[in-house]
């Protein structure tokens, strides 16, 4: 049986000027021709059409797909096979790209979770950076403590944590300021105690996280802000910050 190519465009849902161009470069040439000299396709043509398009459409570039059609070790089962292996593939990779946008909705949920009349209530002038969920999410989205992080508390619970985080930073800068060394005990208390803090925001924070994230309160400015707003930040900080957590860490045989 023979098929216009009317009718292939139409069951295919590409252009009659599109298989043309197939035909013009090899990719896909018609079996026969009608007795009036026009394309007529066979039920292999459109074989080799289902498996152009689907290669298409995982963005092959038409040079590639003919290769990949015309390898001569690739019978119609094999074809499958990998159709089936790239399908597979790409569910994954949109999977990916699902659970991503999931939680850079879940970021935004958390900093949308107040009013700008709580959120001036609770945390004053200051804001999150522009585009940070999306950064955040990048770096820390795969991990269960951003999971943990990511559930939004009530502007009772802010309130409370500002408190908290209030509190830590005076006597921190308490301690700073009198020259107290980072490994100090008086130090290396406010470490942990600043390690407990993390872990009732984030479900868990180990040594070595907290390492990492000490790490960089001392080479990343807006990372220290959320910890130490700017009016209470002294040269040198982020450092002390990192050098009493490092030492708490070794305290513990971490």
């Amino acid at each position: 049986m023979g098929y216009p190519v009317g009718k292939v465009a139409a069951l295919s849902g590409i252009t009659v000027r599109t298989l043309h161009h197939y035909d013009e470069i090899g990719l896909l040439s018609p079996s026969g021709r009608t007795a009036a000299g026009y394309r007529s396709y066979s039920d292999e043509d459109l074989d080799r059409l289902q498996r152009v398009l689907f290669y298409r459409e995982l963005g092959f570039g038409l040079e590639t797909i003919a290769k990949v059609v015309d390898d001569p070790e690739v019978d119609a089962q094999e074809h499958l096979r990998r159709q089936r292996a790239l399908l597979v593939e790409r569910i994954g990779e949109l999977t990916r790209m699902v659970e991503s946008v999931d939680r850079v909705i879940a970021a935004k949920r958390v900093g949308d979770a107040l009013t700008p009349e709580e959120r001036f209530e609770v945390f004053g002038e200051f804001r999150e950076p522009e585009g940070y969920a999306e950064e955040a999410v990048r770096r820390w989205g795969e991990t269960p403590q951003w999971r943990s992080a990511a559930v939004p508390l009530s502007k009772e619970e802010w309130i409370e944590a500002e408190k908290v985080r209030q509190d830590w930073v005076r006597r921190l800068l308490e301690v700073f300021g009198s020259g107290t060394p980072a490994d100090s005990v008086a130090a290396m208390d406010l470490a942990e105690e600043h390690r407990g803090m993390l872990a009732a925001f984030m479900g868990d924070c180990g040594h070595e996280m907290h390492r990492e994230i000490a790490t960089m309160y001392a080479t990343e400015p807006v990372q220290l802000g959320f910890l130490v707003r700017e009016p209470d930040q002294r040269p040198g900080l982020g450092e002390y910050i990192r050098d009493a957590v490092h030492a708490n860490a070794r305290r513990a045989g971490k």
